[in-house]
């Protein structure tokens, strides 16, 4: 798992540092910087993968802009700084890249370096790519002035090895329209960031994972009337539909997701991103309270904590819905509440909330309660 994230100089974001759970969930005021803090993993997940083309990054939920605005402007000398974004791992490895935009064709273009700032990480990659190209001088016969030629080379593929370990980040906001037409596949397989590839992928499940299929069907269950989904056999080429069994309604009385409504979609959509094995390993999910009821928001968080540890996910929610909150427990270190908010220079920070004190002969006061009456911060100051 990312068991830490450190930022700087993106967005609104000047510095920042940030210890990560399992389950982590952000509130705060509009404008604040959470997305900003979910784009900068995207953007270290893609420098990670040297996949910094403006398509690719805007498929991974990263709204692309002029360079100048993609970097922390607090001053002119900000404007022009490199971005560094670092992130390390359970076993105290460290992927670290500087970024900065080469501007001098007619579209500027991003580029990453990885960062070697620990001497013992030096270290371990040049030990790893003497022993490795030893190895290639004794099987192959390579003369070994060779050795000395490809070694930068050798650290550049260790910090790869190194890259590969970080899962491939996506920020979702999905939207009613993609999932009610079950928009086909887009740039990022299996799911895109706004729904695409939904209906395609709950075939593949059902073809190849029908117990992971079966799990989703048994989730739903969180939605009172819903009974069972079935994939028609007999859809024209090009059709992209499901059928929707209402348990109060006759027999054989089915509709489709067109017909679905929203709150349902949405559910199918994040049960499928957590319990599928092709999903991302680790993601976000901005605004994750879209279209639901506020019981069902905390009974919702309640049951994507136990899939993200069942299947081994790591998530970040954004809300502003306080009912979320009380499906959080403060007590298990893998659950983790944020307050985003700016400081007095405009800077992104981030404070993790702690687990309530209980006032002896009171009643324990719920998450939602403390947010909404100003006790744990996240709520606009301006008004």
């Amino acid at each position: 798992m990312i068991r830490e994230v450190s930022i700087e100089n993106f967005k609104s974001i000047q510095e920042l540092n940030l210890q990560l759970g399992r389950v982590n969930t952000f509130i705060g005021a509009n404008g604040s910087g959470k997305s900003n803090i979910l784009e900068a993993i995207a953007l270290q997940s893609a420098a990670a993968q040297n996949k910094l083309d403006n398509e690719f990054l805007a498929s991974r939920g990263i709204r692309v802009t002029e360079p100048m605005f993609m970097r922390a402007a607090f001053d002119a000398e900000g404007a022009q700084s490199d971005i560094t974004i670092r992130v390390h791992l359970d076993d105290d490895v460290e992927i670290a890249h500087r970024l900065w935009a080469e501007e001098t064709s007619a579209y500027a273009r991003w580029q990453a370096a990885p960062i070697w700032d620990r001497p013992d990480r030096m270290q371990r990659s040049m030990h790893e790519a003497d022993e490795a190209f030893k190895h290639i001088v004794k099987a192959l016969g390579i003369p070994e002035s060779v050795l000395e030629e490809r070694l930068r080379s050798a650290i550049e593929k260790a910090a790869l090895s190194y890259s590969d370990r970080l899962p491939g980040f996506i920020v979702f906001s999905p939207e009613n329209s993609y999932l009610r037409i079950f928009q086909a596949e887009g740039q990022i397989l299996p799911l895109g960031i706004k729904g695409e590839g939904l209906f395609a992928h709950l075939k593949a499940l059902n073809a190849r994972f029908p117990a992971r299929l079966a799990e989703i069907m048994d989730k739903l269950a969180l939605i009172d009337w819903f009974e069972r989904l079935d994939f028609p056999a007999d859809l024209a080429p090009g059709e992209r539909s499901i059928r929707i069994r209402d348990r109060y309604l006759a027999e054989g009385a089915l509709f489709d997701q067109r017909s679905a409504n929203e709150g349902f979609l949405f559910l199918l959509f994040y049960l499928t991103l957590f319990i599928s094995p092709d999903t991302p390993r680790f993601f976000a999910i901005d605004n994750v309270d879209a279209s639901f009821n506020p019981k069902l928001c905390a009974t919702l968080i309640q049951e994507l904590t136990g899939l993200a540890k069942k299947y081994e996910k790591q998530v970040i929610l954004t809300t502003h819905n306080p009912a979320v909150l009380d499906g959080i427990d403060l007590t298990d270190d893998e659950q983790r509440l944020f307050v985003i908010a700016r400081n007095k220079d405009g800077h992104t920070k981030a404070r993790r909330v702690s687990p309530p004190r209980p006032i002896e002969g009171e009643p324990p006061m719920k998450l939602s309660e403390a947010f909404m009456r100003g006790y744990i911060g996240g709520l606009p100051k301006n008004f």
